[in-house]
């Protein structure tokens, strides 16, 4: 497979990974004197903060992702190509790409690598078909398809006389995914499905949120912390803190000696870097993410950077950036102003002027947690409840990208907000669950239900 550059440019500025870092690496770079070329294995942007709104039927994929191509269609000297990054030849400056099995290498004079994260398992990866994350629209729609499944066979089996338990959904991790995953949960068992079913009552349904550590959402102030404990209480989730997972099995999962019947289970516990760090041939933590210089760049490689949730760097009080879209953003703002300033200068002088470090400004954090429930930090000042889920709707809505984005989840928020309905409520792939078996009586041939998924 051939490859010709889309445009001319003295420095060639090849980005991996179309998520906050690298569309914002691409953006600062357009206007400068380079060819652009942005890979990534997907042909879209996914706005990864409101996932868990697709997983729980809130909204629909396209609301929040837009074409990659769309984005950066009005910069002639930028193209994207759609492929799966294979490696790196750091010596000779080119990324080994693959498509549709043909192979490719696509020469860099700088190398911005973009490429995410994704679920941990600490070393039970077995677990996965059993208790999906949420990292991609593929995972969002899997645990819809998990959550509203549980539901309709679950009417099933009560309507054909089976006794009827209330329904357990387990959620692994109470970090930010996790107590939005719950929450959202717990108001949709109690509004959202309410009265929709007439063999039983989805509100019965039991949330279970486990955490190992002591409190939920840890990184923030204890306070915080706090208020989103009651919060989750009173939407009714019932948390578990220091309580570690030692197994998962279909329709079960096990805390040490004690055991819970699940029909869905969820995982929020925990992420590793792509692995395409550990092919950068550069220092990695024990997470996989890349230890970077000051500028962003690896050692000895001034020319490759590796921003977003790739990046292992630390802050002037020594705490680990953390794997945040505002930090991706900034990331990748800085290395395409550093690439755009050096390129100039180059071509100038011919030589460049030190490289500034990176400083990252916190302008603070926000944690949703259900309807009118969330939390906010911004600096000393600490916020709770319905302000703190307004300031964290109103954000969201302004960093979407693109209008009709902004526009089409506005309104839908608007309507869940008045109506408690839930408009993307659709059932598609598989009909069958982890742990549910046919009935021993009434055998049929679309029943998926067992005992194991019922408290």
């Amino acid at each position: 497979m051939d490859s010709k550059a889309a445009h001319t440019g003295e420095y060639r500025v090849v980005i991996v990974g179309s998520g906050f870092g690298g569309l914002n690496a691409a953006e600062k770079l357009a206007s400068a004197p380079v060819t652009i070329t942005v890979i990534d294995r997907k042909n879209y942007h996914t706005f990864q903060p409101l996932l868990y709104q697709v997983a729980t039927a809130g909204l629909s994929p396209g609301e929040i992702a837009s074409p990659i191509r769309s984005i950066l269609s009005r910069h002639k000297n930028v193209e994207v190509l759609m492929a799966e990054v294979e490696g790196f030849n750091l010596e000779r400056r080119v990324v080994q790409i693959s498509g549709q099995g043909e192979h490719q290498e696509i020469p860099y004079d700088y190398l911005i690598v973009a490429a995410g994260a994704t679920h941990a398992y600490f070393g039970h990866d077995e677990w996965a078909p059993l208790a999906p994350g949420l990292k991609t629209i593929e995972d969002a729609l899997e645990i819809r398809r998990r959550v509203l499944l549980a539901f309709e066979v679950a009417e099933r089996h009560a309507a054909a006389g089976e006794p009827e338990g209330p329904l357990n959904f387990v959620v692994v991790g109470a970090g930010p995914t996790g107590v939005e995953l719950a929450g959202t949960l717990a108001e949709i068992c109690r509004h959202a499905l309410a009265q929709d079913f007439r063999s039983i009552d989805p509100r019965r349904t039991h949330i279970h949120l486990i955490e190992g550590g002591p409190r939920v959402l840890a990184t923030y102030p204890e306070d915080l912390s706090r208020s989103a404990l009651e919060q989750l209480q009173r939407l009714g989730v019932e948390v578990l803190t220091s309580t570690m997972v030692t197994m998962i099995e279909p329709g079960v999962i096990s805390m040490g000696a004690t055991k819970m019947n699940a029909a869905v289970i969820l995982w929020a516990a925990g992420v590793a870097a792509s692995p395409l760090g550990k092919k950068l041939g550069a220092p990695i933590d024990r997470a996989g993410r890349v230890l970077v210089t000051p500028d962003l760049s690896i050692p000895n490689h001034p020319e490759v950077f590796v921003i977003g949730d790739l990046a292992a760097l630390k802050d002037a009080s020594g705490k680990l950036l953390p794997g945040v879209a505002p930090v991706a953003i900034l990331e990748g703002r800085y290395v395409g102003k550093l690439i755009r300033r050096e390129t100039r200068q180059k071509a100038e002088a011919g030589d460049s002027t030190p490289r500034p470090p990176f400083h990252y400004y916190d302008k603070g954090s926000l944690a949703t947690i259900g309807r009118s429930a969330a939390i906010a930090q911004f600096g000393r000042i600490h916020i709770s409840g319905f302000m703190a889920w307004l300031a964290w709707l109103f954000i969201h809505i302004f960093f979407l990208i693109g209008f009709r984005n902004r526009l089409l989840v506005f309104i839908q928020w608007a309507w869940s907000y008045f109506t408690y309905e839930r408009g993307a409520r659709l059932i598609t792939g598989s009909s069958t669950l982890p742990g549910w078996s046919e009935p021993a009586e009434h055998p049929t041939p679309s029943e998926e239900i067992s005992a194991a998924a019922h408290k």
